[in-house]
């Protein structure tokens, strides 16, 4: 049996109290924390990546995304803290490096960022030493560290400059200083006199410029580490005010102005809105001014800056009250999508496109995904005929999820803290426990509704019964039962002496489990009120407890750090833990697994039955203890939910990445519940918004008939006035032409005269020229011959004086070659020879000097041998005297291994023969399985073939819907003809031709609606076969279901069976009684072989004809669509034509024949 899996699928909820904790990956994916991971969420396809964090954190500090959208950096707090750079190209978030502070005791980095160029990160240490570490991080190099301040100040942000990779800025109470590194280390460049402002954030807006931002609400401007100026929140920057005294004023006192801004006291009063968060774009910046509130400013040129928008969040009332202060703004890479994340755990985001900044209606903030929980979540509940998943928290809301689409459904807000919730198996309803009573309500459309109170105050834990019919409430260290029909206090179970912190119902509703503070597991009857079994630790305080898949035994967790499971009063096995206590656990209803939360947030997977030793997979989840954890009814899914206010979905599937097969198969329902109130009032309003339209669309009419008269009367006037325009142009261009002719004729004769006389000088010119030019060549030819047998009379004897001087220069370097070759050759050989010789004796001498040492090291192993050789004889004589006392001893034991050897043998024989039994009975069950096996093979190949069917239905019904929707006329097509009419008047003369045409068109028409109609009988013939065919598909669902209740029959004969597997009577017996029951499974078999080879058949023909029957109607639509075109084109074209009919007299005048064919079709022109 392969292991179970768990894998991170979904997760609601946002980590605060990390800094930058949200960041853009891309324009349609944002990367922020949840739980103990950072998550890349697409927030137009709506899935999520998980990037988990290190085991051993504990906790994130500050996060950071490099310039270029590729690493992302995440700060972990602990004994020694360490930086984790993550790629976050990899699918998975492959982890690149982990950085560290060395030597130095590092517990935090409260921030971090990467250099422009991605290449360096630097990091900024918690108090008390507030110390900047810059890393190359890609080389894992520690490249310089210093100290910020010397006071107890504590500094908040550091950051690059985005122009240098060198120059850094760090700001905090009384501090803003820049830094740059040089030389192998961080050096101050400036340090401002800021002592009395307590700077909250800062951004590089230019290469010198820093806008900081402070705790009183004020933006001061910052150039070259110098404080120059402060930008107003409601006026415009001096730079831009209109009259010029006012301006040099302000320069001329500059230096007064900064020294009151150093000067002022943050003493501005409590309701002054501060300003924690700031960023810097392409056309200026944006900061945060007060709860939920973001103001965008715009540079309006070297110096001024421009507030443009204010944008807020948009809330209801109830969350407006409690609603805190911005933490993180960041933009996207285009600069479309502003988003933001608050201290209540929230994500919003706000469109900054040319077109939504351009309305003058004002910006809001809407949630990026949906609201999450801003503090822990005390209660998880799911139900089973609807994917939904219900919350409530410490924030005082209760949440309605659906985990199939990741959807927040409902949400609603209270007055009082809500302490547990349980949803109804239908769905429809819920429970919800706060501190003064217990409120049954309804989930309605768009609310919840209270219908029914308890008075059962702080109601920690309560349960509806899987049935629907009871539900079971804590109140303090009683349980009280409820039926949910009459709402009678049915039963009151008392015996625990603490409180009581779990409940769970049996998968019959027969009997209630429940744990308590005291140590003590109960199980009780819900029909007598009675405890049937009970186990107490005392020393435990248990958190958990659960019903097996079978509900035979009691699976428990608590304080002592063990997993129990408890059967008959006695613990069964005991599954020892580490150091992290369990505090929540769920079983898998199929019985392979059990999962447990833990209190450092993690969920443990671990087999069953459960193992004696620590055997489990750990997967990293919340970044605070377990509350809540539960699974789905088809083992599809697993929900956790923590302190941290996250829920996380993750996904149950095999080692194989397959989803675990459940014996249940639930159907999902999609009712609602509404009220009558709301439900008549929506039918009114929709009765209004009818009667509305209609009168809209009487006006519309109206209105259209009114302009489509004006359009004719002005298309008549356009008609006339374009052909008396024609006819006017046509004279003055007749006229233009006759009298540019003449001109022409006149300007050519001229001109040819000119030219004539030109060509004649030009030839009487040229001609002498050439004459002139000739002579001059002949005498340059002349010169050249005379040069060229002088330089050849002066080569010749060059090269004879050449010849012979190197033919001496030869002989005489010839002869001293050889003197100094034979000179050479007596020096080199006395050379080798005394050579030779010196290294022959150093030869000699070496090998001696081995020799002696060779001799030396024998001589000592000779007598080392000697010594140890006389030991060995010694210890010979002890070993054989040894030897032959263990041989009687051996003797002795072979005699008795020989009696338990016949022992043996009688034993095997005995068990070989219990073995044939056993495998007897082993192959008769594994017969019984494989036919149940073939069984479900076949079924579910009669499902998907029923579905392909379904397909295929729904694909002809669709079609047929286009088929009726085309034969609409469409008023485009009307619109468009009405502006191609404009153009007739161009293409009068066509007219002529179409009137002979007219007849042909008359009786192509008659042709069409002959085949309209037939086309009109195909369609019909092919409705009613779909009709049989929907018959035969309902008859064969219904044999469907009839197999499958004889294979759960069968099944459970089959499951009764093994429990009696260690009888062997009771089994032979059960068995011969399976076999007279079920004594016609053999000819079954044959027979289903046989009905699902005729099934096969059957839907083969089926699909044939689905097939053959889609081509003719895709045929027929074509047909048809050619049909009504043509008809369209012959019916506009007729009612063109009869026009000019009745005005005859008009068109036998020749001089007026495009005001009275204006009205020629164009789309016959056009066909």
């Amino acid at each position: 049996m392969s292991f179970v899996v768990a894998q991170s699928h979904f997760i609601f909820g946002v980590r605060t109290g990390v800094r930058n904790n949200l960041c853009f990956f891309d324009e349609q994916t944002v990367v922020f924390p949840s739980g103990n991971s950072c998550v890349c969420f697409n927030t137009v396809q709506r899935w999520q990546r998980f990037i988990s964090g290190s085991e051993r954190s504990q906790g994130m500090r500050a996060m950071t995304i490099s310039s270029n959208r590729r690493y992302l950096a995440v700060s972990d707090y602990g004994e020694r803290a360490t930086v984790t750079v993550f790629d976050l190209q990899h699918e998975q978030g492959r982890k690149r490096k982990v950085l560290s502070a060395g030597d130095m005791s590092v517990q935090e980095f409260i921030c971090i960022a990467f250099s422009p160029d991605s290449k360096y990160l630097i990091g900024l240490t918690g108090s008390p030493e507030w110390m900047l570490i810059l890393w190359l991080w890609e080389k894992h190099k520690l490249l310089a560290t210093l100290k910020t301040t010397n006071t107890n100040n504590p500094v908040t942000q550091v950051s690059f400059n985005p122009y240098s990779n060198t120059q850094l800025c760090v700001s905090g109470t009384g501090v803003f200083k820049l830094f740059r590194y040089s030389e192998g280390a961080l050096k101050p460049s400036s340090v401002a006199k800021v002592e009395s402002i307590n700077f909250l954030c800062h951004t590089w807006v230019s290469e010198h410029r820093v806008i900081a931002g402070t705790d009183t609400g004020r933006l001061l401007v910052f150039e070259s580490g110098d404080l120059r100026r402060e930008i107003s929140m409601t006026c415009v920057d001096p730079s831009l005010m209109s009259d010029v005294l006012a301006y040099t004023r302000f320069t001329l006192h500059r230096q007064v102005e900064v020294k009151k801004i150093k000067d002022a006291n943050v003493n501005e009063g409590p309701s002054v809105p501060s300003i924690t968060a700031i960023l810097s774009y392409s056309k200026g910046f944006a900061c945060s001014r007060g709860p939920g509130t973001v103001f965008l400013f715009e540079q309006t040129d070297e110096n001024g800056y421009r507030k443009t928008r204010e944008i807020k969040v948009n809330v209801q009332a109830l969350f407006q009250k409690r609603w805190k202060q911005i933490d993180t703004i960041c933009i996207s890479p285009a600069e479309e999508t502003l988003a933001i994340s608050t201290n209540r755990g929230q994500l919003y985001s706000v469109s900054l496109s040319s077109v939504d900044m351009n309305k003058e209606d004002k910006l809001h903030f809407e949630f990026l995904s949906q609201s999450f929980h801003s503090s822990s979540i005390t209660g998880l509940s799911i139900c089973i005929r609807k994917p939904l998943v219900a919350t409530c928290s410490l924030d005082r809301s209760v949440r309605i999820w659906n985990y199939e689409t990741k959807v927040l459904e409902l949400c609603k807000e209270f007055q009082e803290e809500a302490y547990s919730v349980a949803l109804h198996p239908t769905g429809l309803f819920i429970l919800v426990g706060f501190s003064d009573r217990l409120r049954l309500m309804n989930l309605l459309i768009d609310d919840i509704r209270t219908f029914k109170e308890f008075t059962v105050r702080s109601c920690r834990e309560c349960a509806f019964s899987n049935g629907g019919h009871m539900f079971a409430a804590v109140n303090g260290n009683i349980i009280q039962i409820y039926s949910v029909t009459s709402f009678d206090n049915i039963l009151n179970l008392k015996g625990h002496n603490g409180k009581v912190c779990r409940i769970e119902w049996s998968l019959d509703d027969s009997r209630v489990v429940s744990c308590g503070v005291d140590g003590a597991v109960y199980e009780w009857n819900t029909q007598t009120g009675k405890r049937e079994s009970e186990s107490v630790l005392k020393s435990c305080s248990y958190t958990g407890v659960a019903f097996s898949s079978d509900c035979k035994t009691i699976l428990a967790v608590g304080t002592d750090l063990t997993l129990k499971e408890i059967q008959d009063c006695q613990v069964l096995r005991e599954v020892p833990a580490d150091e992290t206590a369990h505090t929540a656990l769920a079983v898998s209803h199929s019985g392979r697994v059990v999962f447990t939360g833990t209190s450092s947030g993690t969920v443990r997977a671990i087999k069953y039955p459960l193992p004696i030793q620590k055997e489990w997979m750990t997967y990293q989840a919340h970044s605070g203890p377990v509350t809540k954890m539960v699974i789905t009814y088809d083992d599809q899914f697993l929900l956790t939910v923590s302190e941290d206010g996250c829920l996380l979905i993750w996904k149950i599937i095999d080692k194989e990445g397959r989803g675990l097969k459940s014996n249940k198969h639930i159907v999902h329902t999609e009712e609602i519940l509404i009220t009558k109130s709301d439900l008549e009032e929506k039918t009114q309003h929709m009765l209004e918004m009818k009667m509305r339209l209609e009168e809209l669309q009487m006006e519309n009419e109206y209105q259209l008939r009114l302009k489509d008269m004006n359009y004719n009367e002005k298309l008549r006037e356009l008609s006339d006035n374009f052909v008396q325009q024609i006819e006017s142009l046509k004279t003055s261009q007749q006229v233009c032409l006759c009298y540019t002719r003449a001109q022409l004729h006149i300007d050519l004769q001229l001109k040819g005269q000119n030219h004539s006389k030109e060509l004649k000088d030009l030839e009487l010119s040229y001609s002498q020229k050439l004459i002139v030019e000739h002579e001059k060549y002949q005498d340059l030819q002349q010169k050249h011959q005379r040069m060229q047998e002088d330089y050849e009379k002066q080569l010749k004897s060059a090269e004879d004086r050449k010849i012979q001087a190197v033919e001496e220069l030869t002989k005489m370097y010839e002869a001293k070659l050889q003197e100094k070759a034979e000179l050479l050759a007596q020096e080199d050989t006395e050379q080798k020879i005394s050579v030779f010789k010196a290294i022959i004796k150093q030869a000699e001498e070496d090998e001696e000097r081995k020799i002696l040492e060779i001799q030396t090291n024998y001589e000592k192993k000779m007598k080392t041998e000697k010594q140890t050789n006389t030991n060995l004889k010694g210890k010979n004589s002890i070993m054989a005297q040894k030897f032959i006392s263990l041989q009687k001893q051996i003797d002795d034991r072979s005699a008795d291994i020989n009696k338990l050897k016949q022992e043996r043998q009688r034993l095997l024989g005995l068990i070989r023969s219990l073995e044939s039994d056993i495998e007897d009975l082993k192959r008769q069950i594994s017969g019984h399985e494989k036919t149940s096996q073939d069984k479900d093979h076949i079924i579910s190949c009669l499902k998907r073939k029923n579905q392909e069917l379904e397909k295929l239905k729904f694909v002809l019904e669709f079609q047929l819907n286009e088929l009726k929707q085309k034969t609409e006329p469409l008023q485009h097509d009307i619109n468009v003809k009405k502006e191609r009419i404009s153009q007739v008047c161009e293409r009068w003369k066509s007219l002529c031709r179409a009137i002979s045409r007219v007849r042909q068109l008359e009786e192509e028409l008659i042709q069409t609606d002959k085949s309209n109609a037939q086309l009109k009988l195909t369609v019909s013939e092919l409705k009613l076969k779909l009709k049989t065919r929907d018959k035969e598909m309902c008859k064969e669902s219904q044999k469907v279901k009839d197999l499958e209740t004889h294979l759960q029959r069968l099944k459970s004969d089959l499951h009764n069976c093994v429990g009696f597997i260690q009888e062997p009577k009771t089994l032979k017996d059960n068995i011969q009684m399976i076999y007279a029951r079920y004594v016609q499974a053999a000819w079954m078999l044959g027979g289903l072989v046989k009905s699902a080879e005729e099934h096969e058949k059957v839907y083969t023909k089926i699909m044939k004809e689905n097939m053959t029957l889609i081509a003719e109607i895709n045929e027929l639509r074509k047909e048809l669509h050619l049909a009504r075109t043509q008809a369209k084109d012959v019916r506009a074209q007729l009612a063109l034509l009869k026009k000019p009919k009745k005005s005859q007299p008009i068109l036998e005048e020749p001089s007026t024949p495009g005001a009275t064919h204006s009205h020629k079709p164009h789309g016959y022109t056009n066909q």
